[in-house]
């Protein structure tokens, strides 16, 4: 079996709360923390009633009348996004880690947890001390045997070993967690990849995905398949794509603002209908973003329509390709036969260009890019080559 990608959904949304659960005990375990053995059973019945009210922190944390989430940190929270969830034979599901919210949320937090669903509705909850297992999302799990072989992450920019692949292995008899020593030519720090466990057992493939470059706002796509051997633990390069990556970014370091740009309209209806909510969405934005205003003015402000609709348009001649389903904020188009797709993110439009073109072509495509971008941003622009 190859990794379980399906996200889990409990069996139903209106939970009431257990009895069990009181504003001390939330207190006492509202906050996220590592184990201090490999594993250490953390089951108590807030986390649990947690897990099956499938609420936000920010929810669960108004509902229990918590505290200041910017005075006592993020809470505990199984909302998440970049969780593995692995279907075992005999029913249970096990669910690794994973995140909840984005970096400028006060509620942010990556998790070193491993979580067990029984089929009779029970849950085992295991936390580990963070040296052997450290906070871990988007990575891949692959079940082997009677082990599951969680593979890459994304973690904090601090955690991130540039050039290196962590690779853990999760003994499904005992639930401890034991790091991998591998060899070879690993693909780097990789996260949101693909997992294929061979016909035969002996290997898993990885594919795509993205990978840490030493710059958290400069990640690649990885553009190439590799294969590791379980039996030596030994990575292998299987393609080697003749591919070209460029990210066009503020020379500040600050976000762009592009989905603002683009979504006013939408953004004000959501100010409206859910307005504390809301609030504290623009409170935490203040903080991460001075720039961030559209919201101060009571009305959208448009930038250069125009301009937006042929960012991801080059003067070169090509031919603009259809979104992909489920795929958001990825533009293609094809120039000369050769694909160049667009990914924009919060701080930077990555570009890629799957073939081989004329130099000079590239430098139209990116120039271009950057220039534009400059222009919607009203700020400088520069391009990175990967």
């Amino acid at each position: 079996m190859g990794e379980d990608k399906v996200e889990y959904e409990w069996d139903g949304l209106d939970v009431p709360l257990d009895p069990g659960v009181t504003q001390e005990l939330f207190r006492e375990w509202r906050s996220p923390r590592f184990g201090k053995t490999n594993p250490e059973r953390m089951s108590n019945p807030i986390w649990e009633w947690i897990i099956k009210s499938r609420m936000t922190a920010f929810a669960i944390n108004e509902q229990l009348k918590g505290p200041d989430v910017f005075e006592a940190g993020p809470g505990w929270c199984f909302k998440r996004f970049g969780r593995s969830s692995t279907h075992l034979a005999d029913g249970r599901v096990v669910l690794i880690a994973g995140e909840h919210e984005d970096s400028y949320d006060p509620n942010f937090c990556i998790y070193n947890d491993v979580v067990v669903k029984h089929p009779d509705g029970r849950f085992d909850i295991f936390g580990y001390p963070r040296e052997l297992f450290g906070p871990t999302d988007f990575h891949s799990a692959t079940l082997v045997g009677e082990r599951i072989i969680i593979i890459g992450n994304l973690s904090y920019p601090e955690e991130r070993k540039p050039g290196l692949t962590p690779v853990i292995a999760l003994d499904l008899a005992t639930f401890a967690i034991e790091a991998v020593q591998t060899s070879g030519e690993p693909p780097g720090w990789i996260y949101q990849h693909t997992a294929t466990l061979s016909e035969d057992g002996s290997s898993i493939v990885v594919r795509g995905g993205e990978v840490e470059q030493g710059d958290h706002f400069a990640l690649s796509e990885n553009i190439d398949d590799w294969r590791l051997n379980l039996a030596h633990w030994r990575w292998e390069r299987l393609t080697q794509r003749p591919w070209q990556q460029w990210l066009a970014r503020r020379v500040d370091g600050r976000p762009i603002h592009l989905w603002e740009m683009i979504n006013p309209e939408f953004l004000q209806s959501m100010l409206s209908q859910e307005e504390e909510k809301m609030k504290l969405l623009i409170r935490i934005q203040q903080q991460a973003d001075p720039e961030f205003a559209w919201f101060e003015k009571g009305k959208s402000q448009r930038p250069n329509v125009e301009l937006l609709e042929r960012l991801y348009r080059p003067s070169i001649k090509h031919e603009e390709l259809p979104t992909v389903e489920g795929e958001y904020d990825i533009h293609r188009v094809k120039v000369g036969g050769v694909v160049l797709k667009y990914v924009q993110s919060i701080h930077s439009i990555h570009l890629r260009v799957e073939g081989e073109l004329p130099q000079a072509t590239i430098e139209v495509i990116t120039r271009e890019l950057a220039e534009n971008l400059a222009i919607l941003e009203n700020a400088p622009c520069e391009l990175v080559r990967l």
